[in-house]
């Protein structure tokens, strides 16, 4: 069972990130060098995925707040909306999965995980939906896959409402 193979839990300084490989030079170089920086300023939350027993990073992902004009939402969910000029949403800002574990349902385990801590955080801290932009073409469909929807005027920018997120996880 992958939960009890895996770990997931906030960078800290013990987590070896220095042999990550996911594919992509920005998500590489970010976790190295840029991660633990953002952690320490409030810019971002980096979770990370382990071996149950190991140190080694082999995915993670960050968490940060954000907001989204009114006027981006689609027309249908707008609607539903108060009228301000800006809605509360969590902003999925990377996912990551080491190249050697890809295959595994392992990015999916760190999706989940995610979906789960915004569902549990947004009943004390407002946020509409999680929304992520797409690095490429497979992570758009990745994501897609999961059931997030695209906004109207952007084309790698997605959303998955809070609602539905939330049905996810009800027993």
């Amino acid at each position: 069972m992958i939960r009890d193979e895996y770990a997931i839990g906030p960078l800290e300084k013990k987590h070896d990130r220095s042999i990550f490989s996911c594919g992509s030079d920005a998500l590489d170089g970010y976790l190295r060098e840029r991660a633990s920086q953002d952690a320490k300023k409030r810019v971002a939350t980096i979770f990370v995925l382990t071996e149950a027993s190991e140190n080694t990073v082999i995915g993670y992902y960050t968490l940060a707040a954000g907001n989204v004009d009114l006027g981006e939402w689609p027309p249908a969910l707008k609607k539903k909306l108060p009228l301000y000029p800006v809605v509360p949403v969590t902003l999925l800002g990377r996912l990551a999965l080491d190249k050697k574990y890809h295959g595994k349902k392992l990015g999916e385990h760190i999706l989940m995980d995610a979906l789960l801590r915004c569902s549990t955080v947004a009943r004390e801290i407002a946020s509409v939906a999680v929304i992520v932009d797409a690095i490429d073409e497979k992570a758009l469909k990745f994501y897609e896959h999961y059931g997030f929807r695209m906004f109207p005027k952007q084309s790698n920018r997605l959303f998955l409402h809070m609602q539905t997120i939330n049905e996810m996880f009800e027993p």
